[in-house]
């Protein structure tokens, strides 16, 4: 079902190998110009009225906002069985932050189609997470149950079908306290029948240090909530080297560290729906990456005529090109990297996959996860 591009190859020759109309091919990979390919260029083919056969009964989740373009939130529903509105803030005095955008459309469309809108929960200030917010919200009784209330009633009043808890940065001294806040916070959305889901830091020990990953206990995490979001992604992400968004062999150490922790059937494999270009020589602390679409990032590879390359044990593809003097280095996903991640969360038998996020088009990674 996935055929990559070789030296000499158009889509009609594909077309002609596989018996897959050319403008199915082109609909299914969302090429514009069908007389250019990249080498290397991973395709999707279905035949007209086949469907892809990679979800093997996982569940699929994604993370989207509420100024999500409506064609491309309506080209991913059909794959998911959950969607993420991304996000609810609160104050230190418990009160809700509704997104800067309503999302009404989004939890009515969500419905529509047979998927469950969650609301996302997230510590932020102006845009970042506040790991004091955390801190009150833990430390503090009165200001959590104000703040569960508060997230019990507009799940009711929105028509949510729970809420998924986004916290980031935060302090080891509130290691067990936020766990106690997630485990109460299901209890009573629990009872009136909503579910609570809770996003991890991809960590690969339990005594991983840095800021990010020592207040968060895969145990007591995965005991409180319904179930965990591994955020298995950005080891490149936008000041780092160029590298892999989401390397297989660094996603597994994360799934094998979750399992000696959390019961496979609580956790969601997340999975990146982007890529970033760098320019070069890396500088660190100088250089900044762009971030770009996954279908974005290989009609970049064709417009200046570069070879998409394939790294084994990351499991990405990858290609450079030079433009007004400037060399650029491109790590994205394709239908391949998304595959081998998919086998992964079926090989670990895990409850399935999550994506940050759906705001970018990559109609191929929706087909290949249809609802059966």
């Amino acid at each position: 079902m996935i055929y990559v591009v070789r030296q000499g190859d158009t889509l009609y020759t594909i077309s002609n190998r596989t018996g897959v109309p050319v403008w199915k091919i082109a609909y299914d990979n969302q090429i514009l110009n069908t007389e250019r390919l990249a080498v290397g260029q991973a395709l999707l083919i279905l035949q007209p009225g086949e469907e892809g056969s990679y979800r093997r009964g996982m569940y699929v989740t994604g993370y989207a906002y509420p100024f999500i373009e409506p064609y491309v939130l309506e080209q991913a529903l059909p794959a998911l069985n959950e969607l993420l509105v991304f996000s609810y803030g609160f104050t230190f005095e418990g009160e809700l932050v509704p997104p800067w955008r309503d999302d009404l459309w989004m939890i009515e469309q969500a419905w529509n189609t047979g998927v469950k809108p969650m609301m996302v929960l997230t510590p932020f200030t102006e845009g970042a997470f506040n790991n004091q917010l955390v801190k009150v919200v833990v430390e503090n009784k009165e200001v959590q149950q104000q703040l569960i209330a508060n997230v019990q009633e507009t799940v009711q009043e929105r028509g949510f079908a729970g809420v998924d808890i986004d916290f980031e940065y935060i302090l080891p001294e509130n290691r067990v306290g936020y766990a106690e806040f997630v485990r109460r916070m299901r209890e009573v959305m629990n009872a009136d029948g909503y579910q609570v889901s809770v996003a991890l830091v991809p960590k690969e020990r339990a005594d991983q240090p840095g800021l990010l990953y020592e207040g968060m206990d895969y145990r007591l995490l995965g005991e409180a909530a319904n179930l965990v979001f591994l955020m298995t992604y950005e080891w490149g992400y936008m000041y780092s080297p160029p590298m892999a968004v989401a390397p297989l062999n660094k996603v597994r150490q994360v799934v094998e560290y979750a399992l000696s922790e959390i019961p496979r059937e609580k956790i969601l494999m997340g999975i990146p729906n982007y890529g970033y270009n760098w320019t070069l020589p890396y500088e660190r602390g100088v250089s900044k990456a762009q971030i770009v679409g996954n279908v974005e990032a290989v009609r970049l590879a064709i417009e200046n005529n570069a070879q998409i390359m394939f790294a084994e044990i990351a499991q990405s593809p990858y290609f450079t090109y030079a433009r007004n003097g400037v060399r650029h280095e491109v790590w994205f996903e394709d239908v391949r990297s998304i595959e081998a991640k998919l086998h992964l969360a079926v090989e670990y038998g895990l409850h399935g996959v999550g994506y940050w996020n759906l705001m970018k088009p990559f109609r191929a990674n929706w087909l290949m996860l249809e609802r059966e």
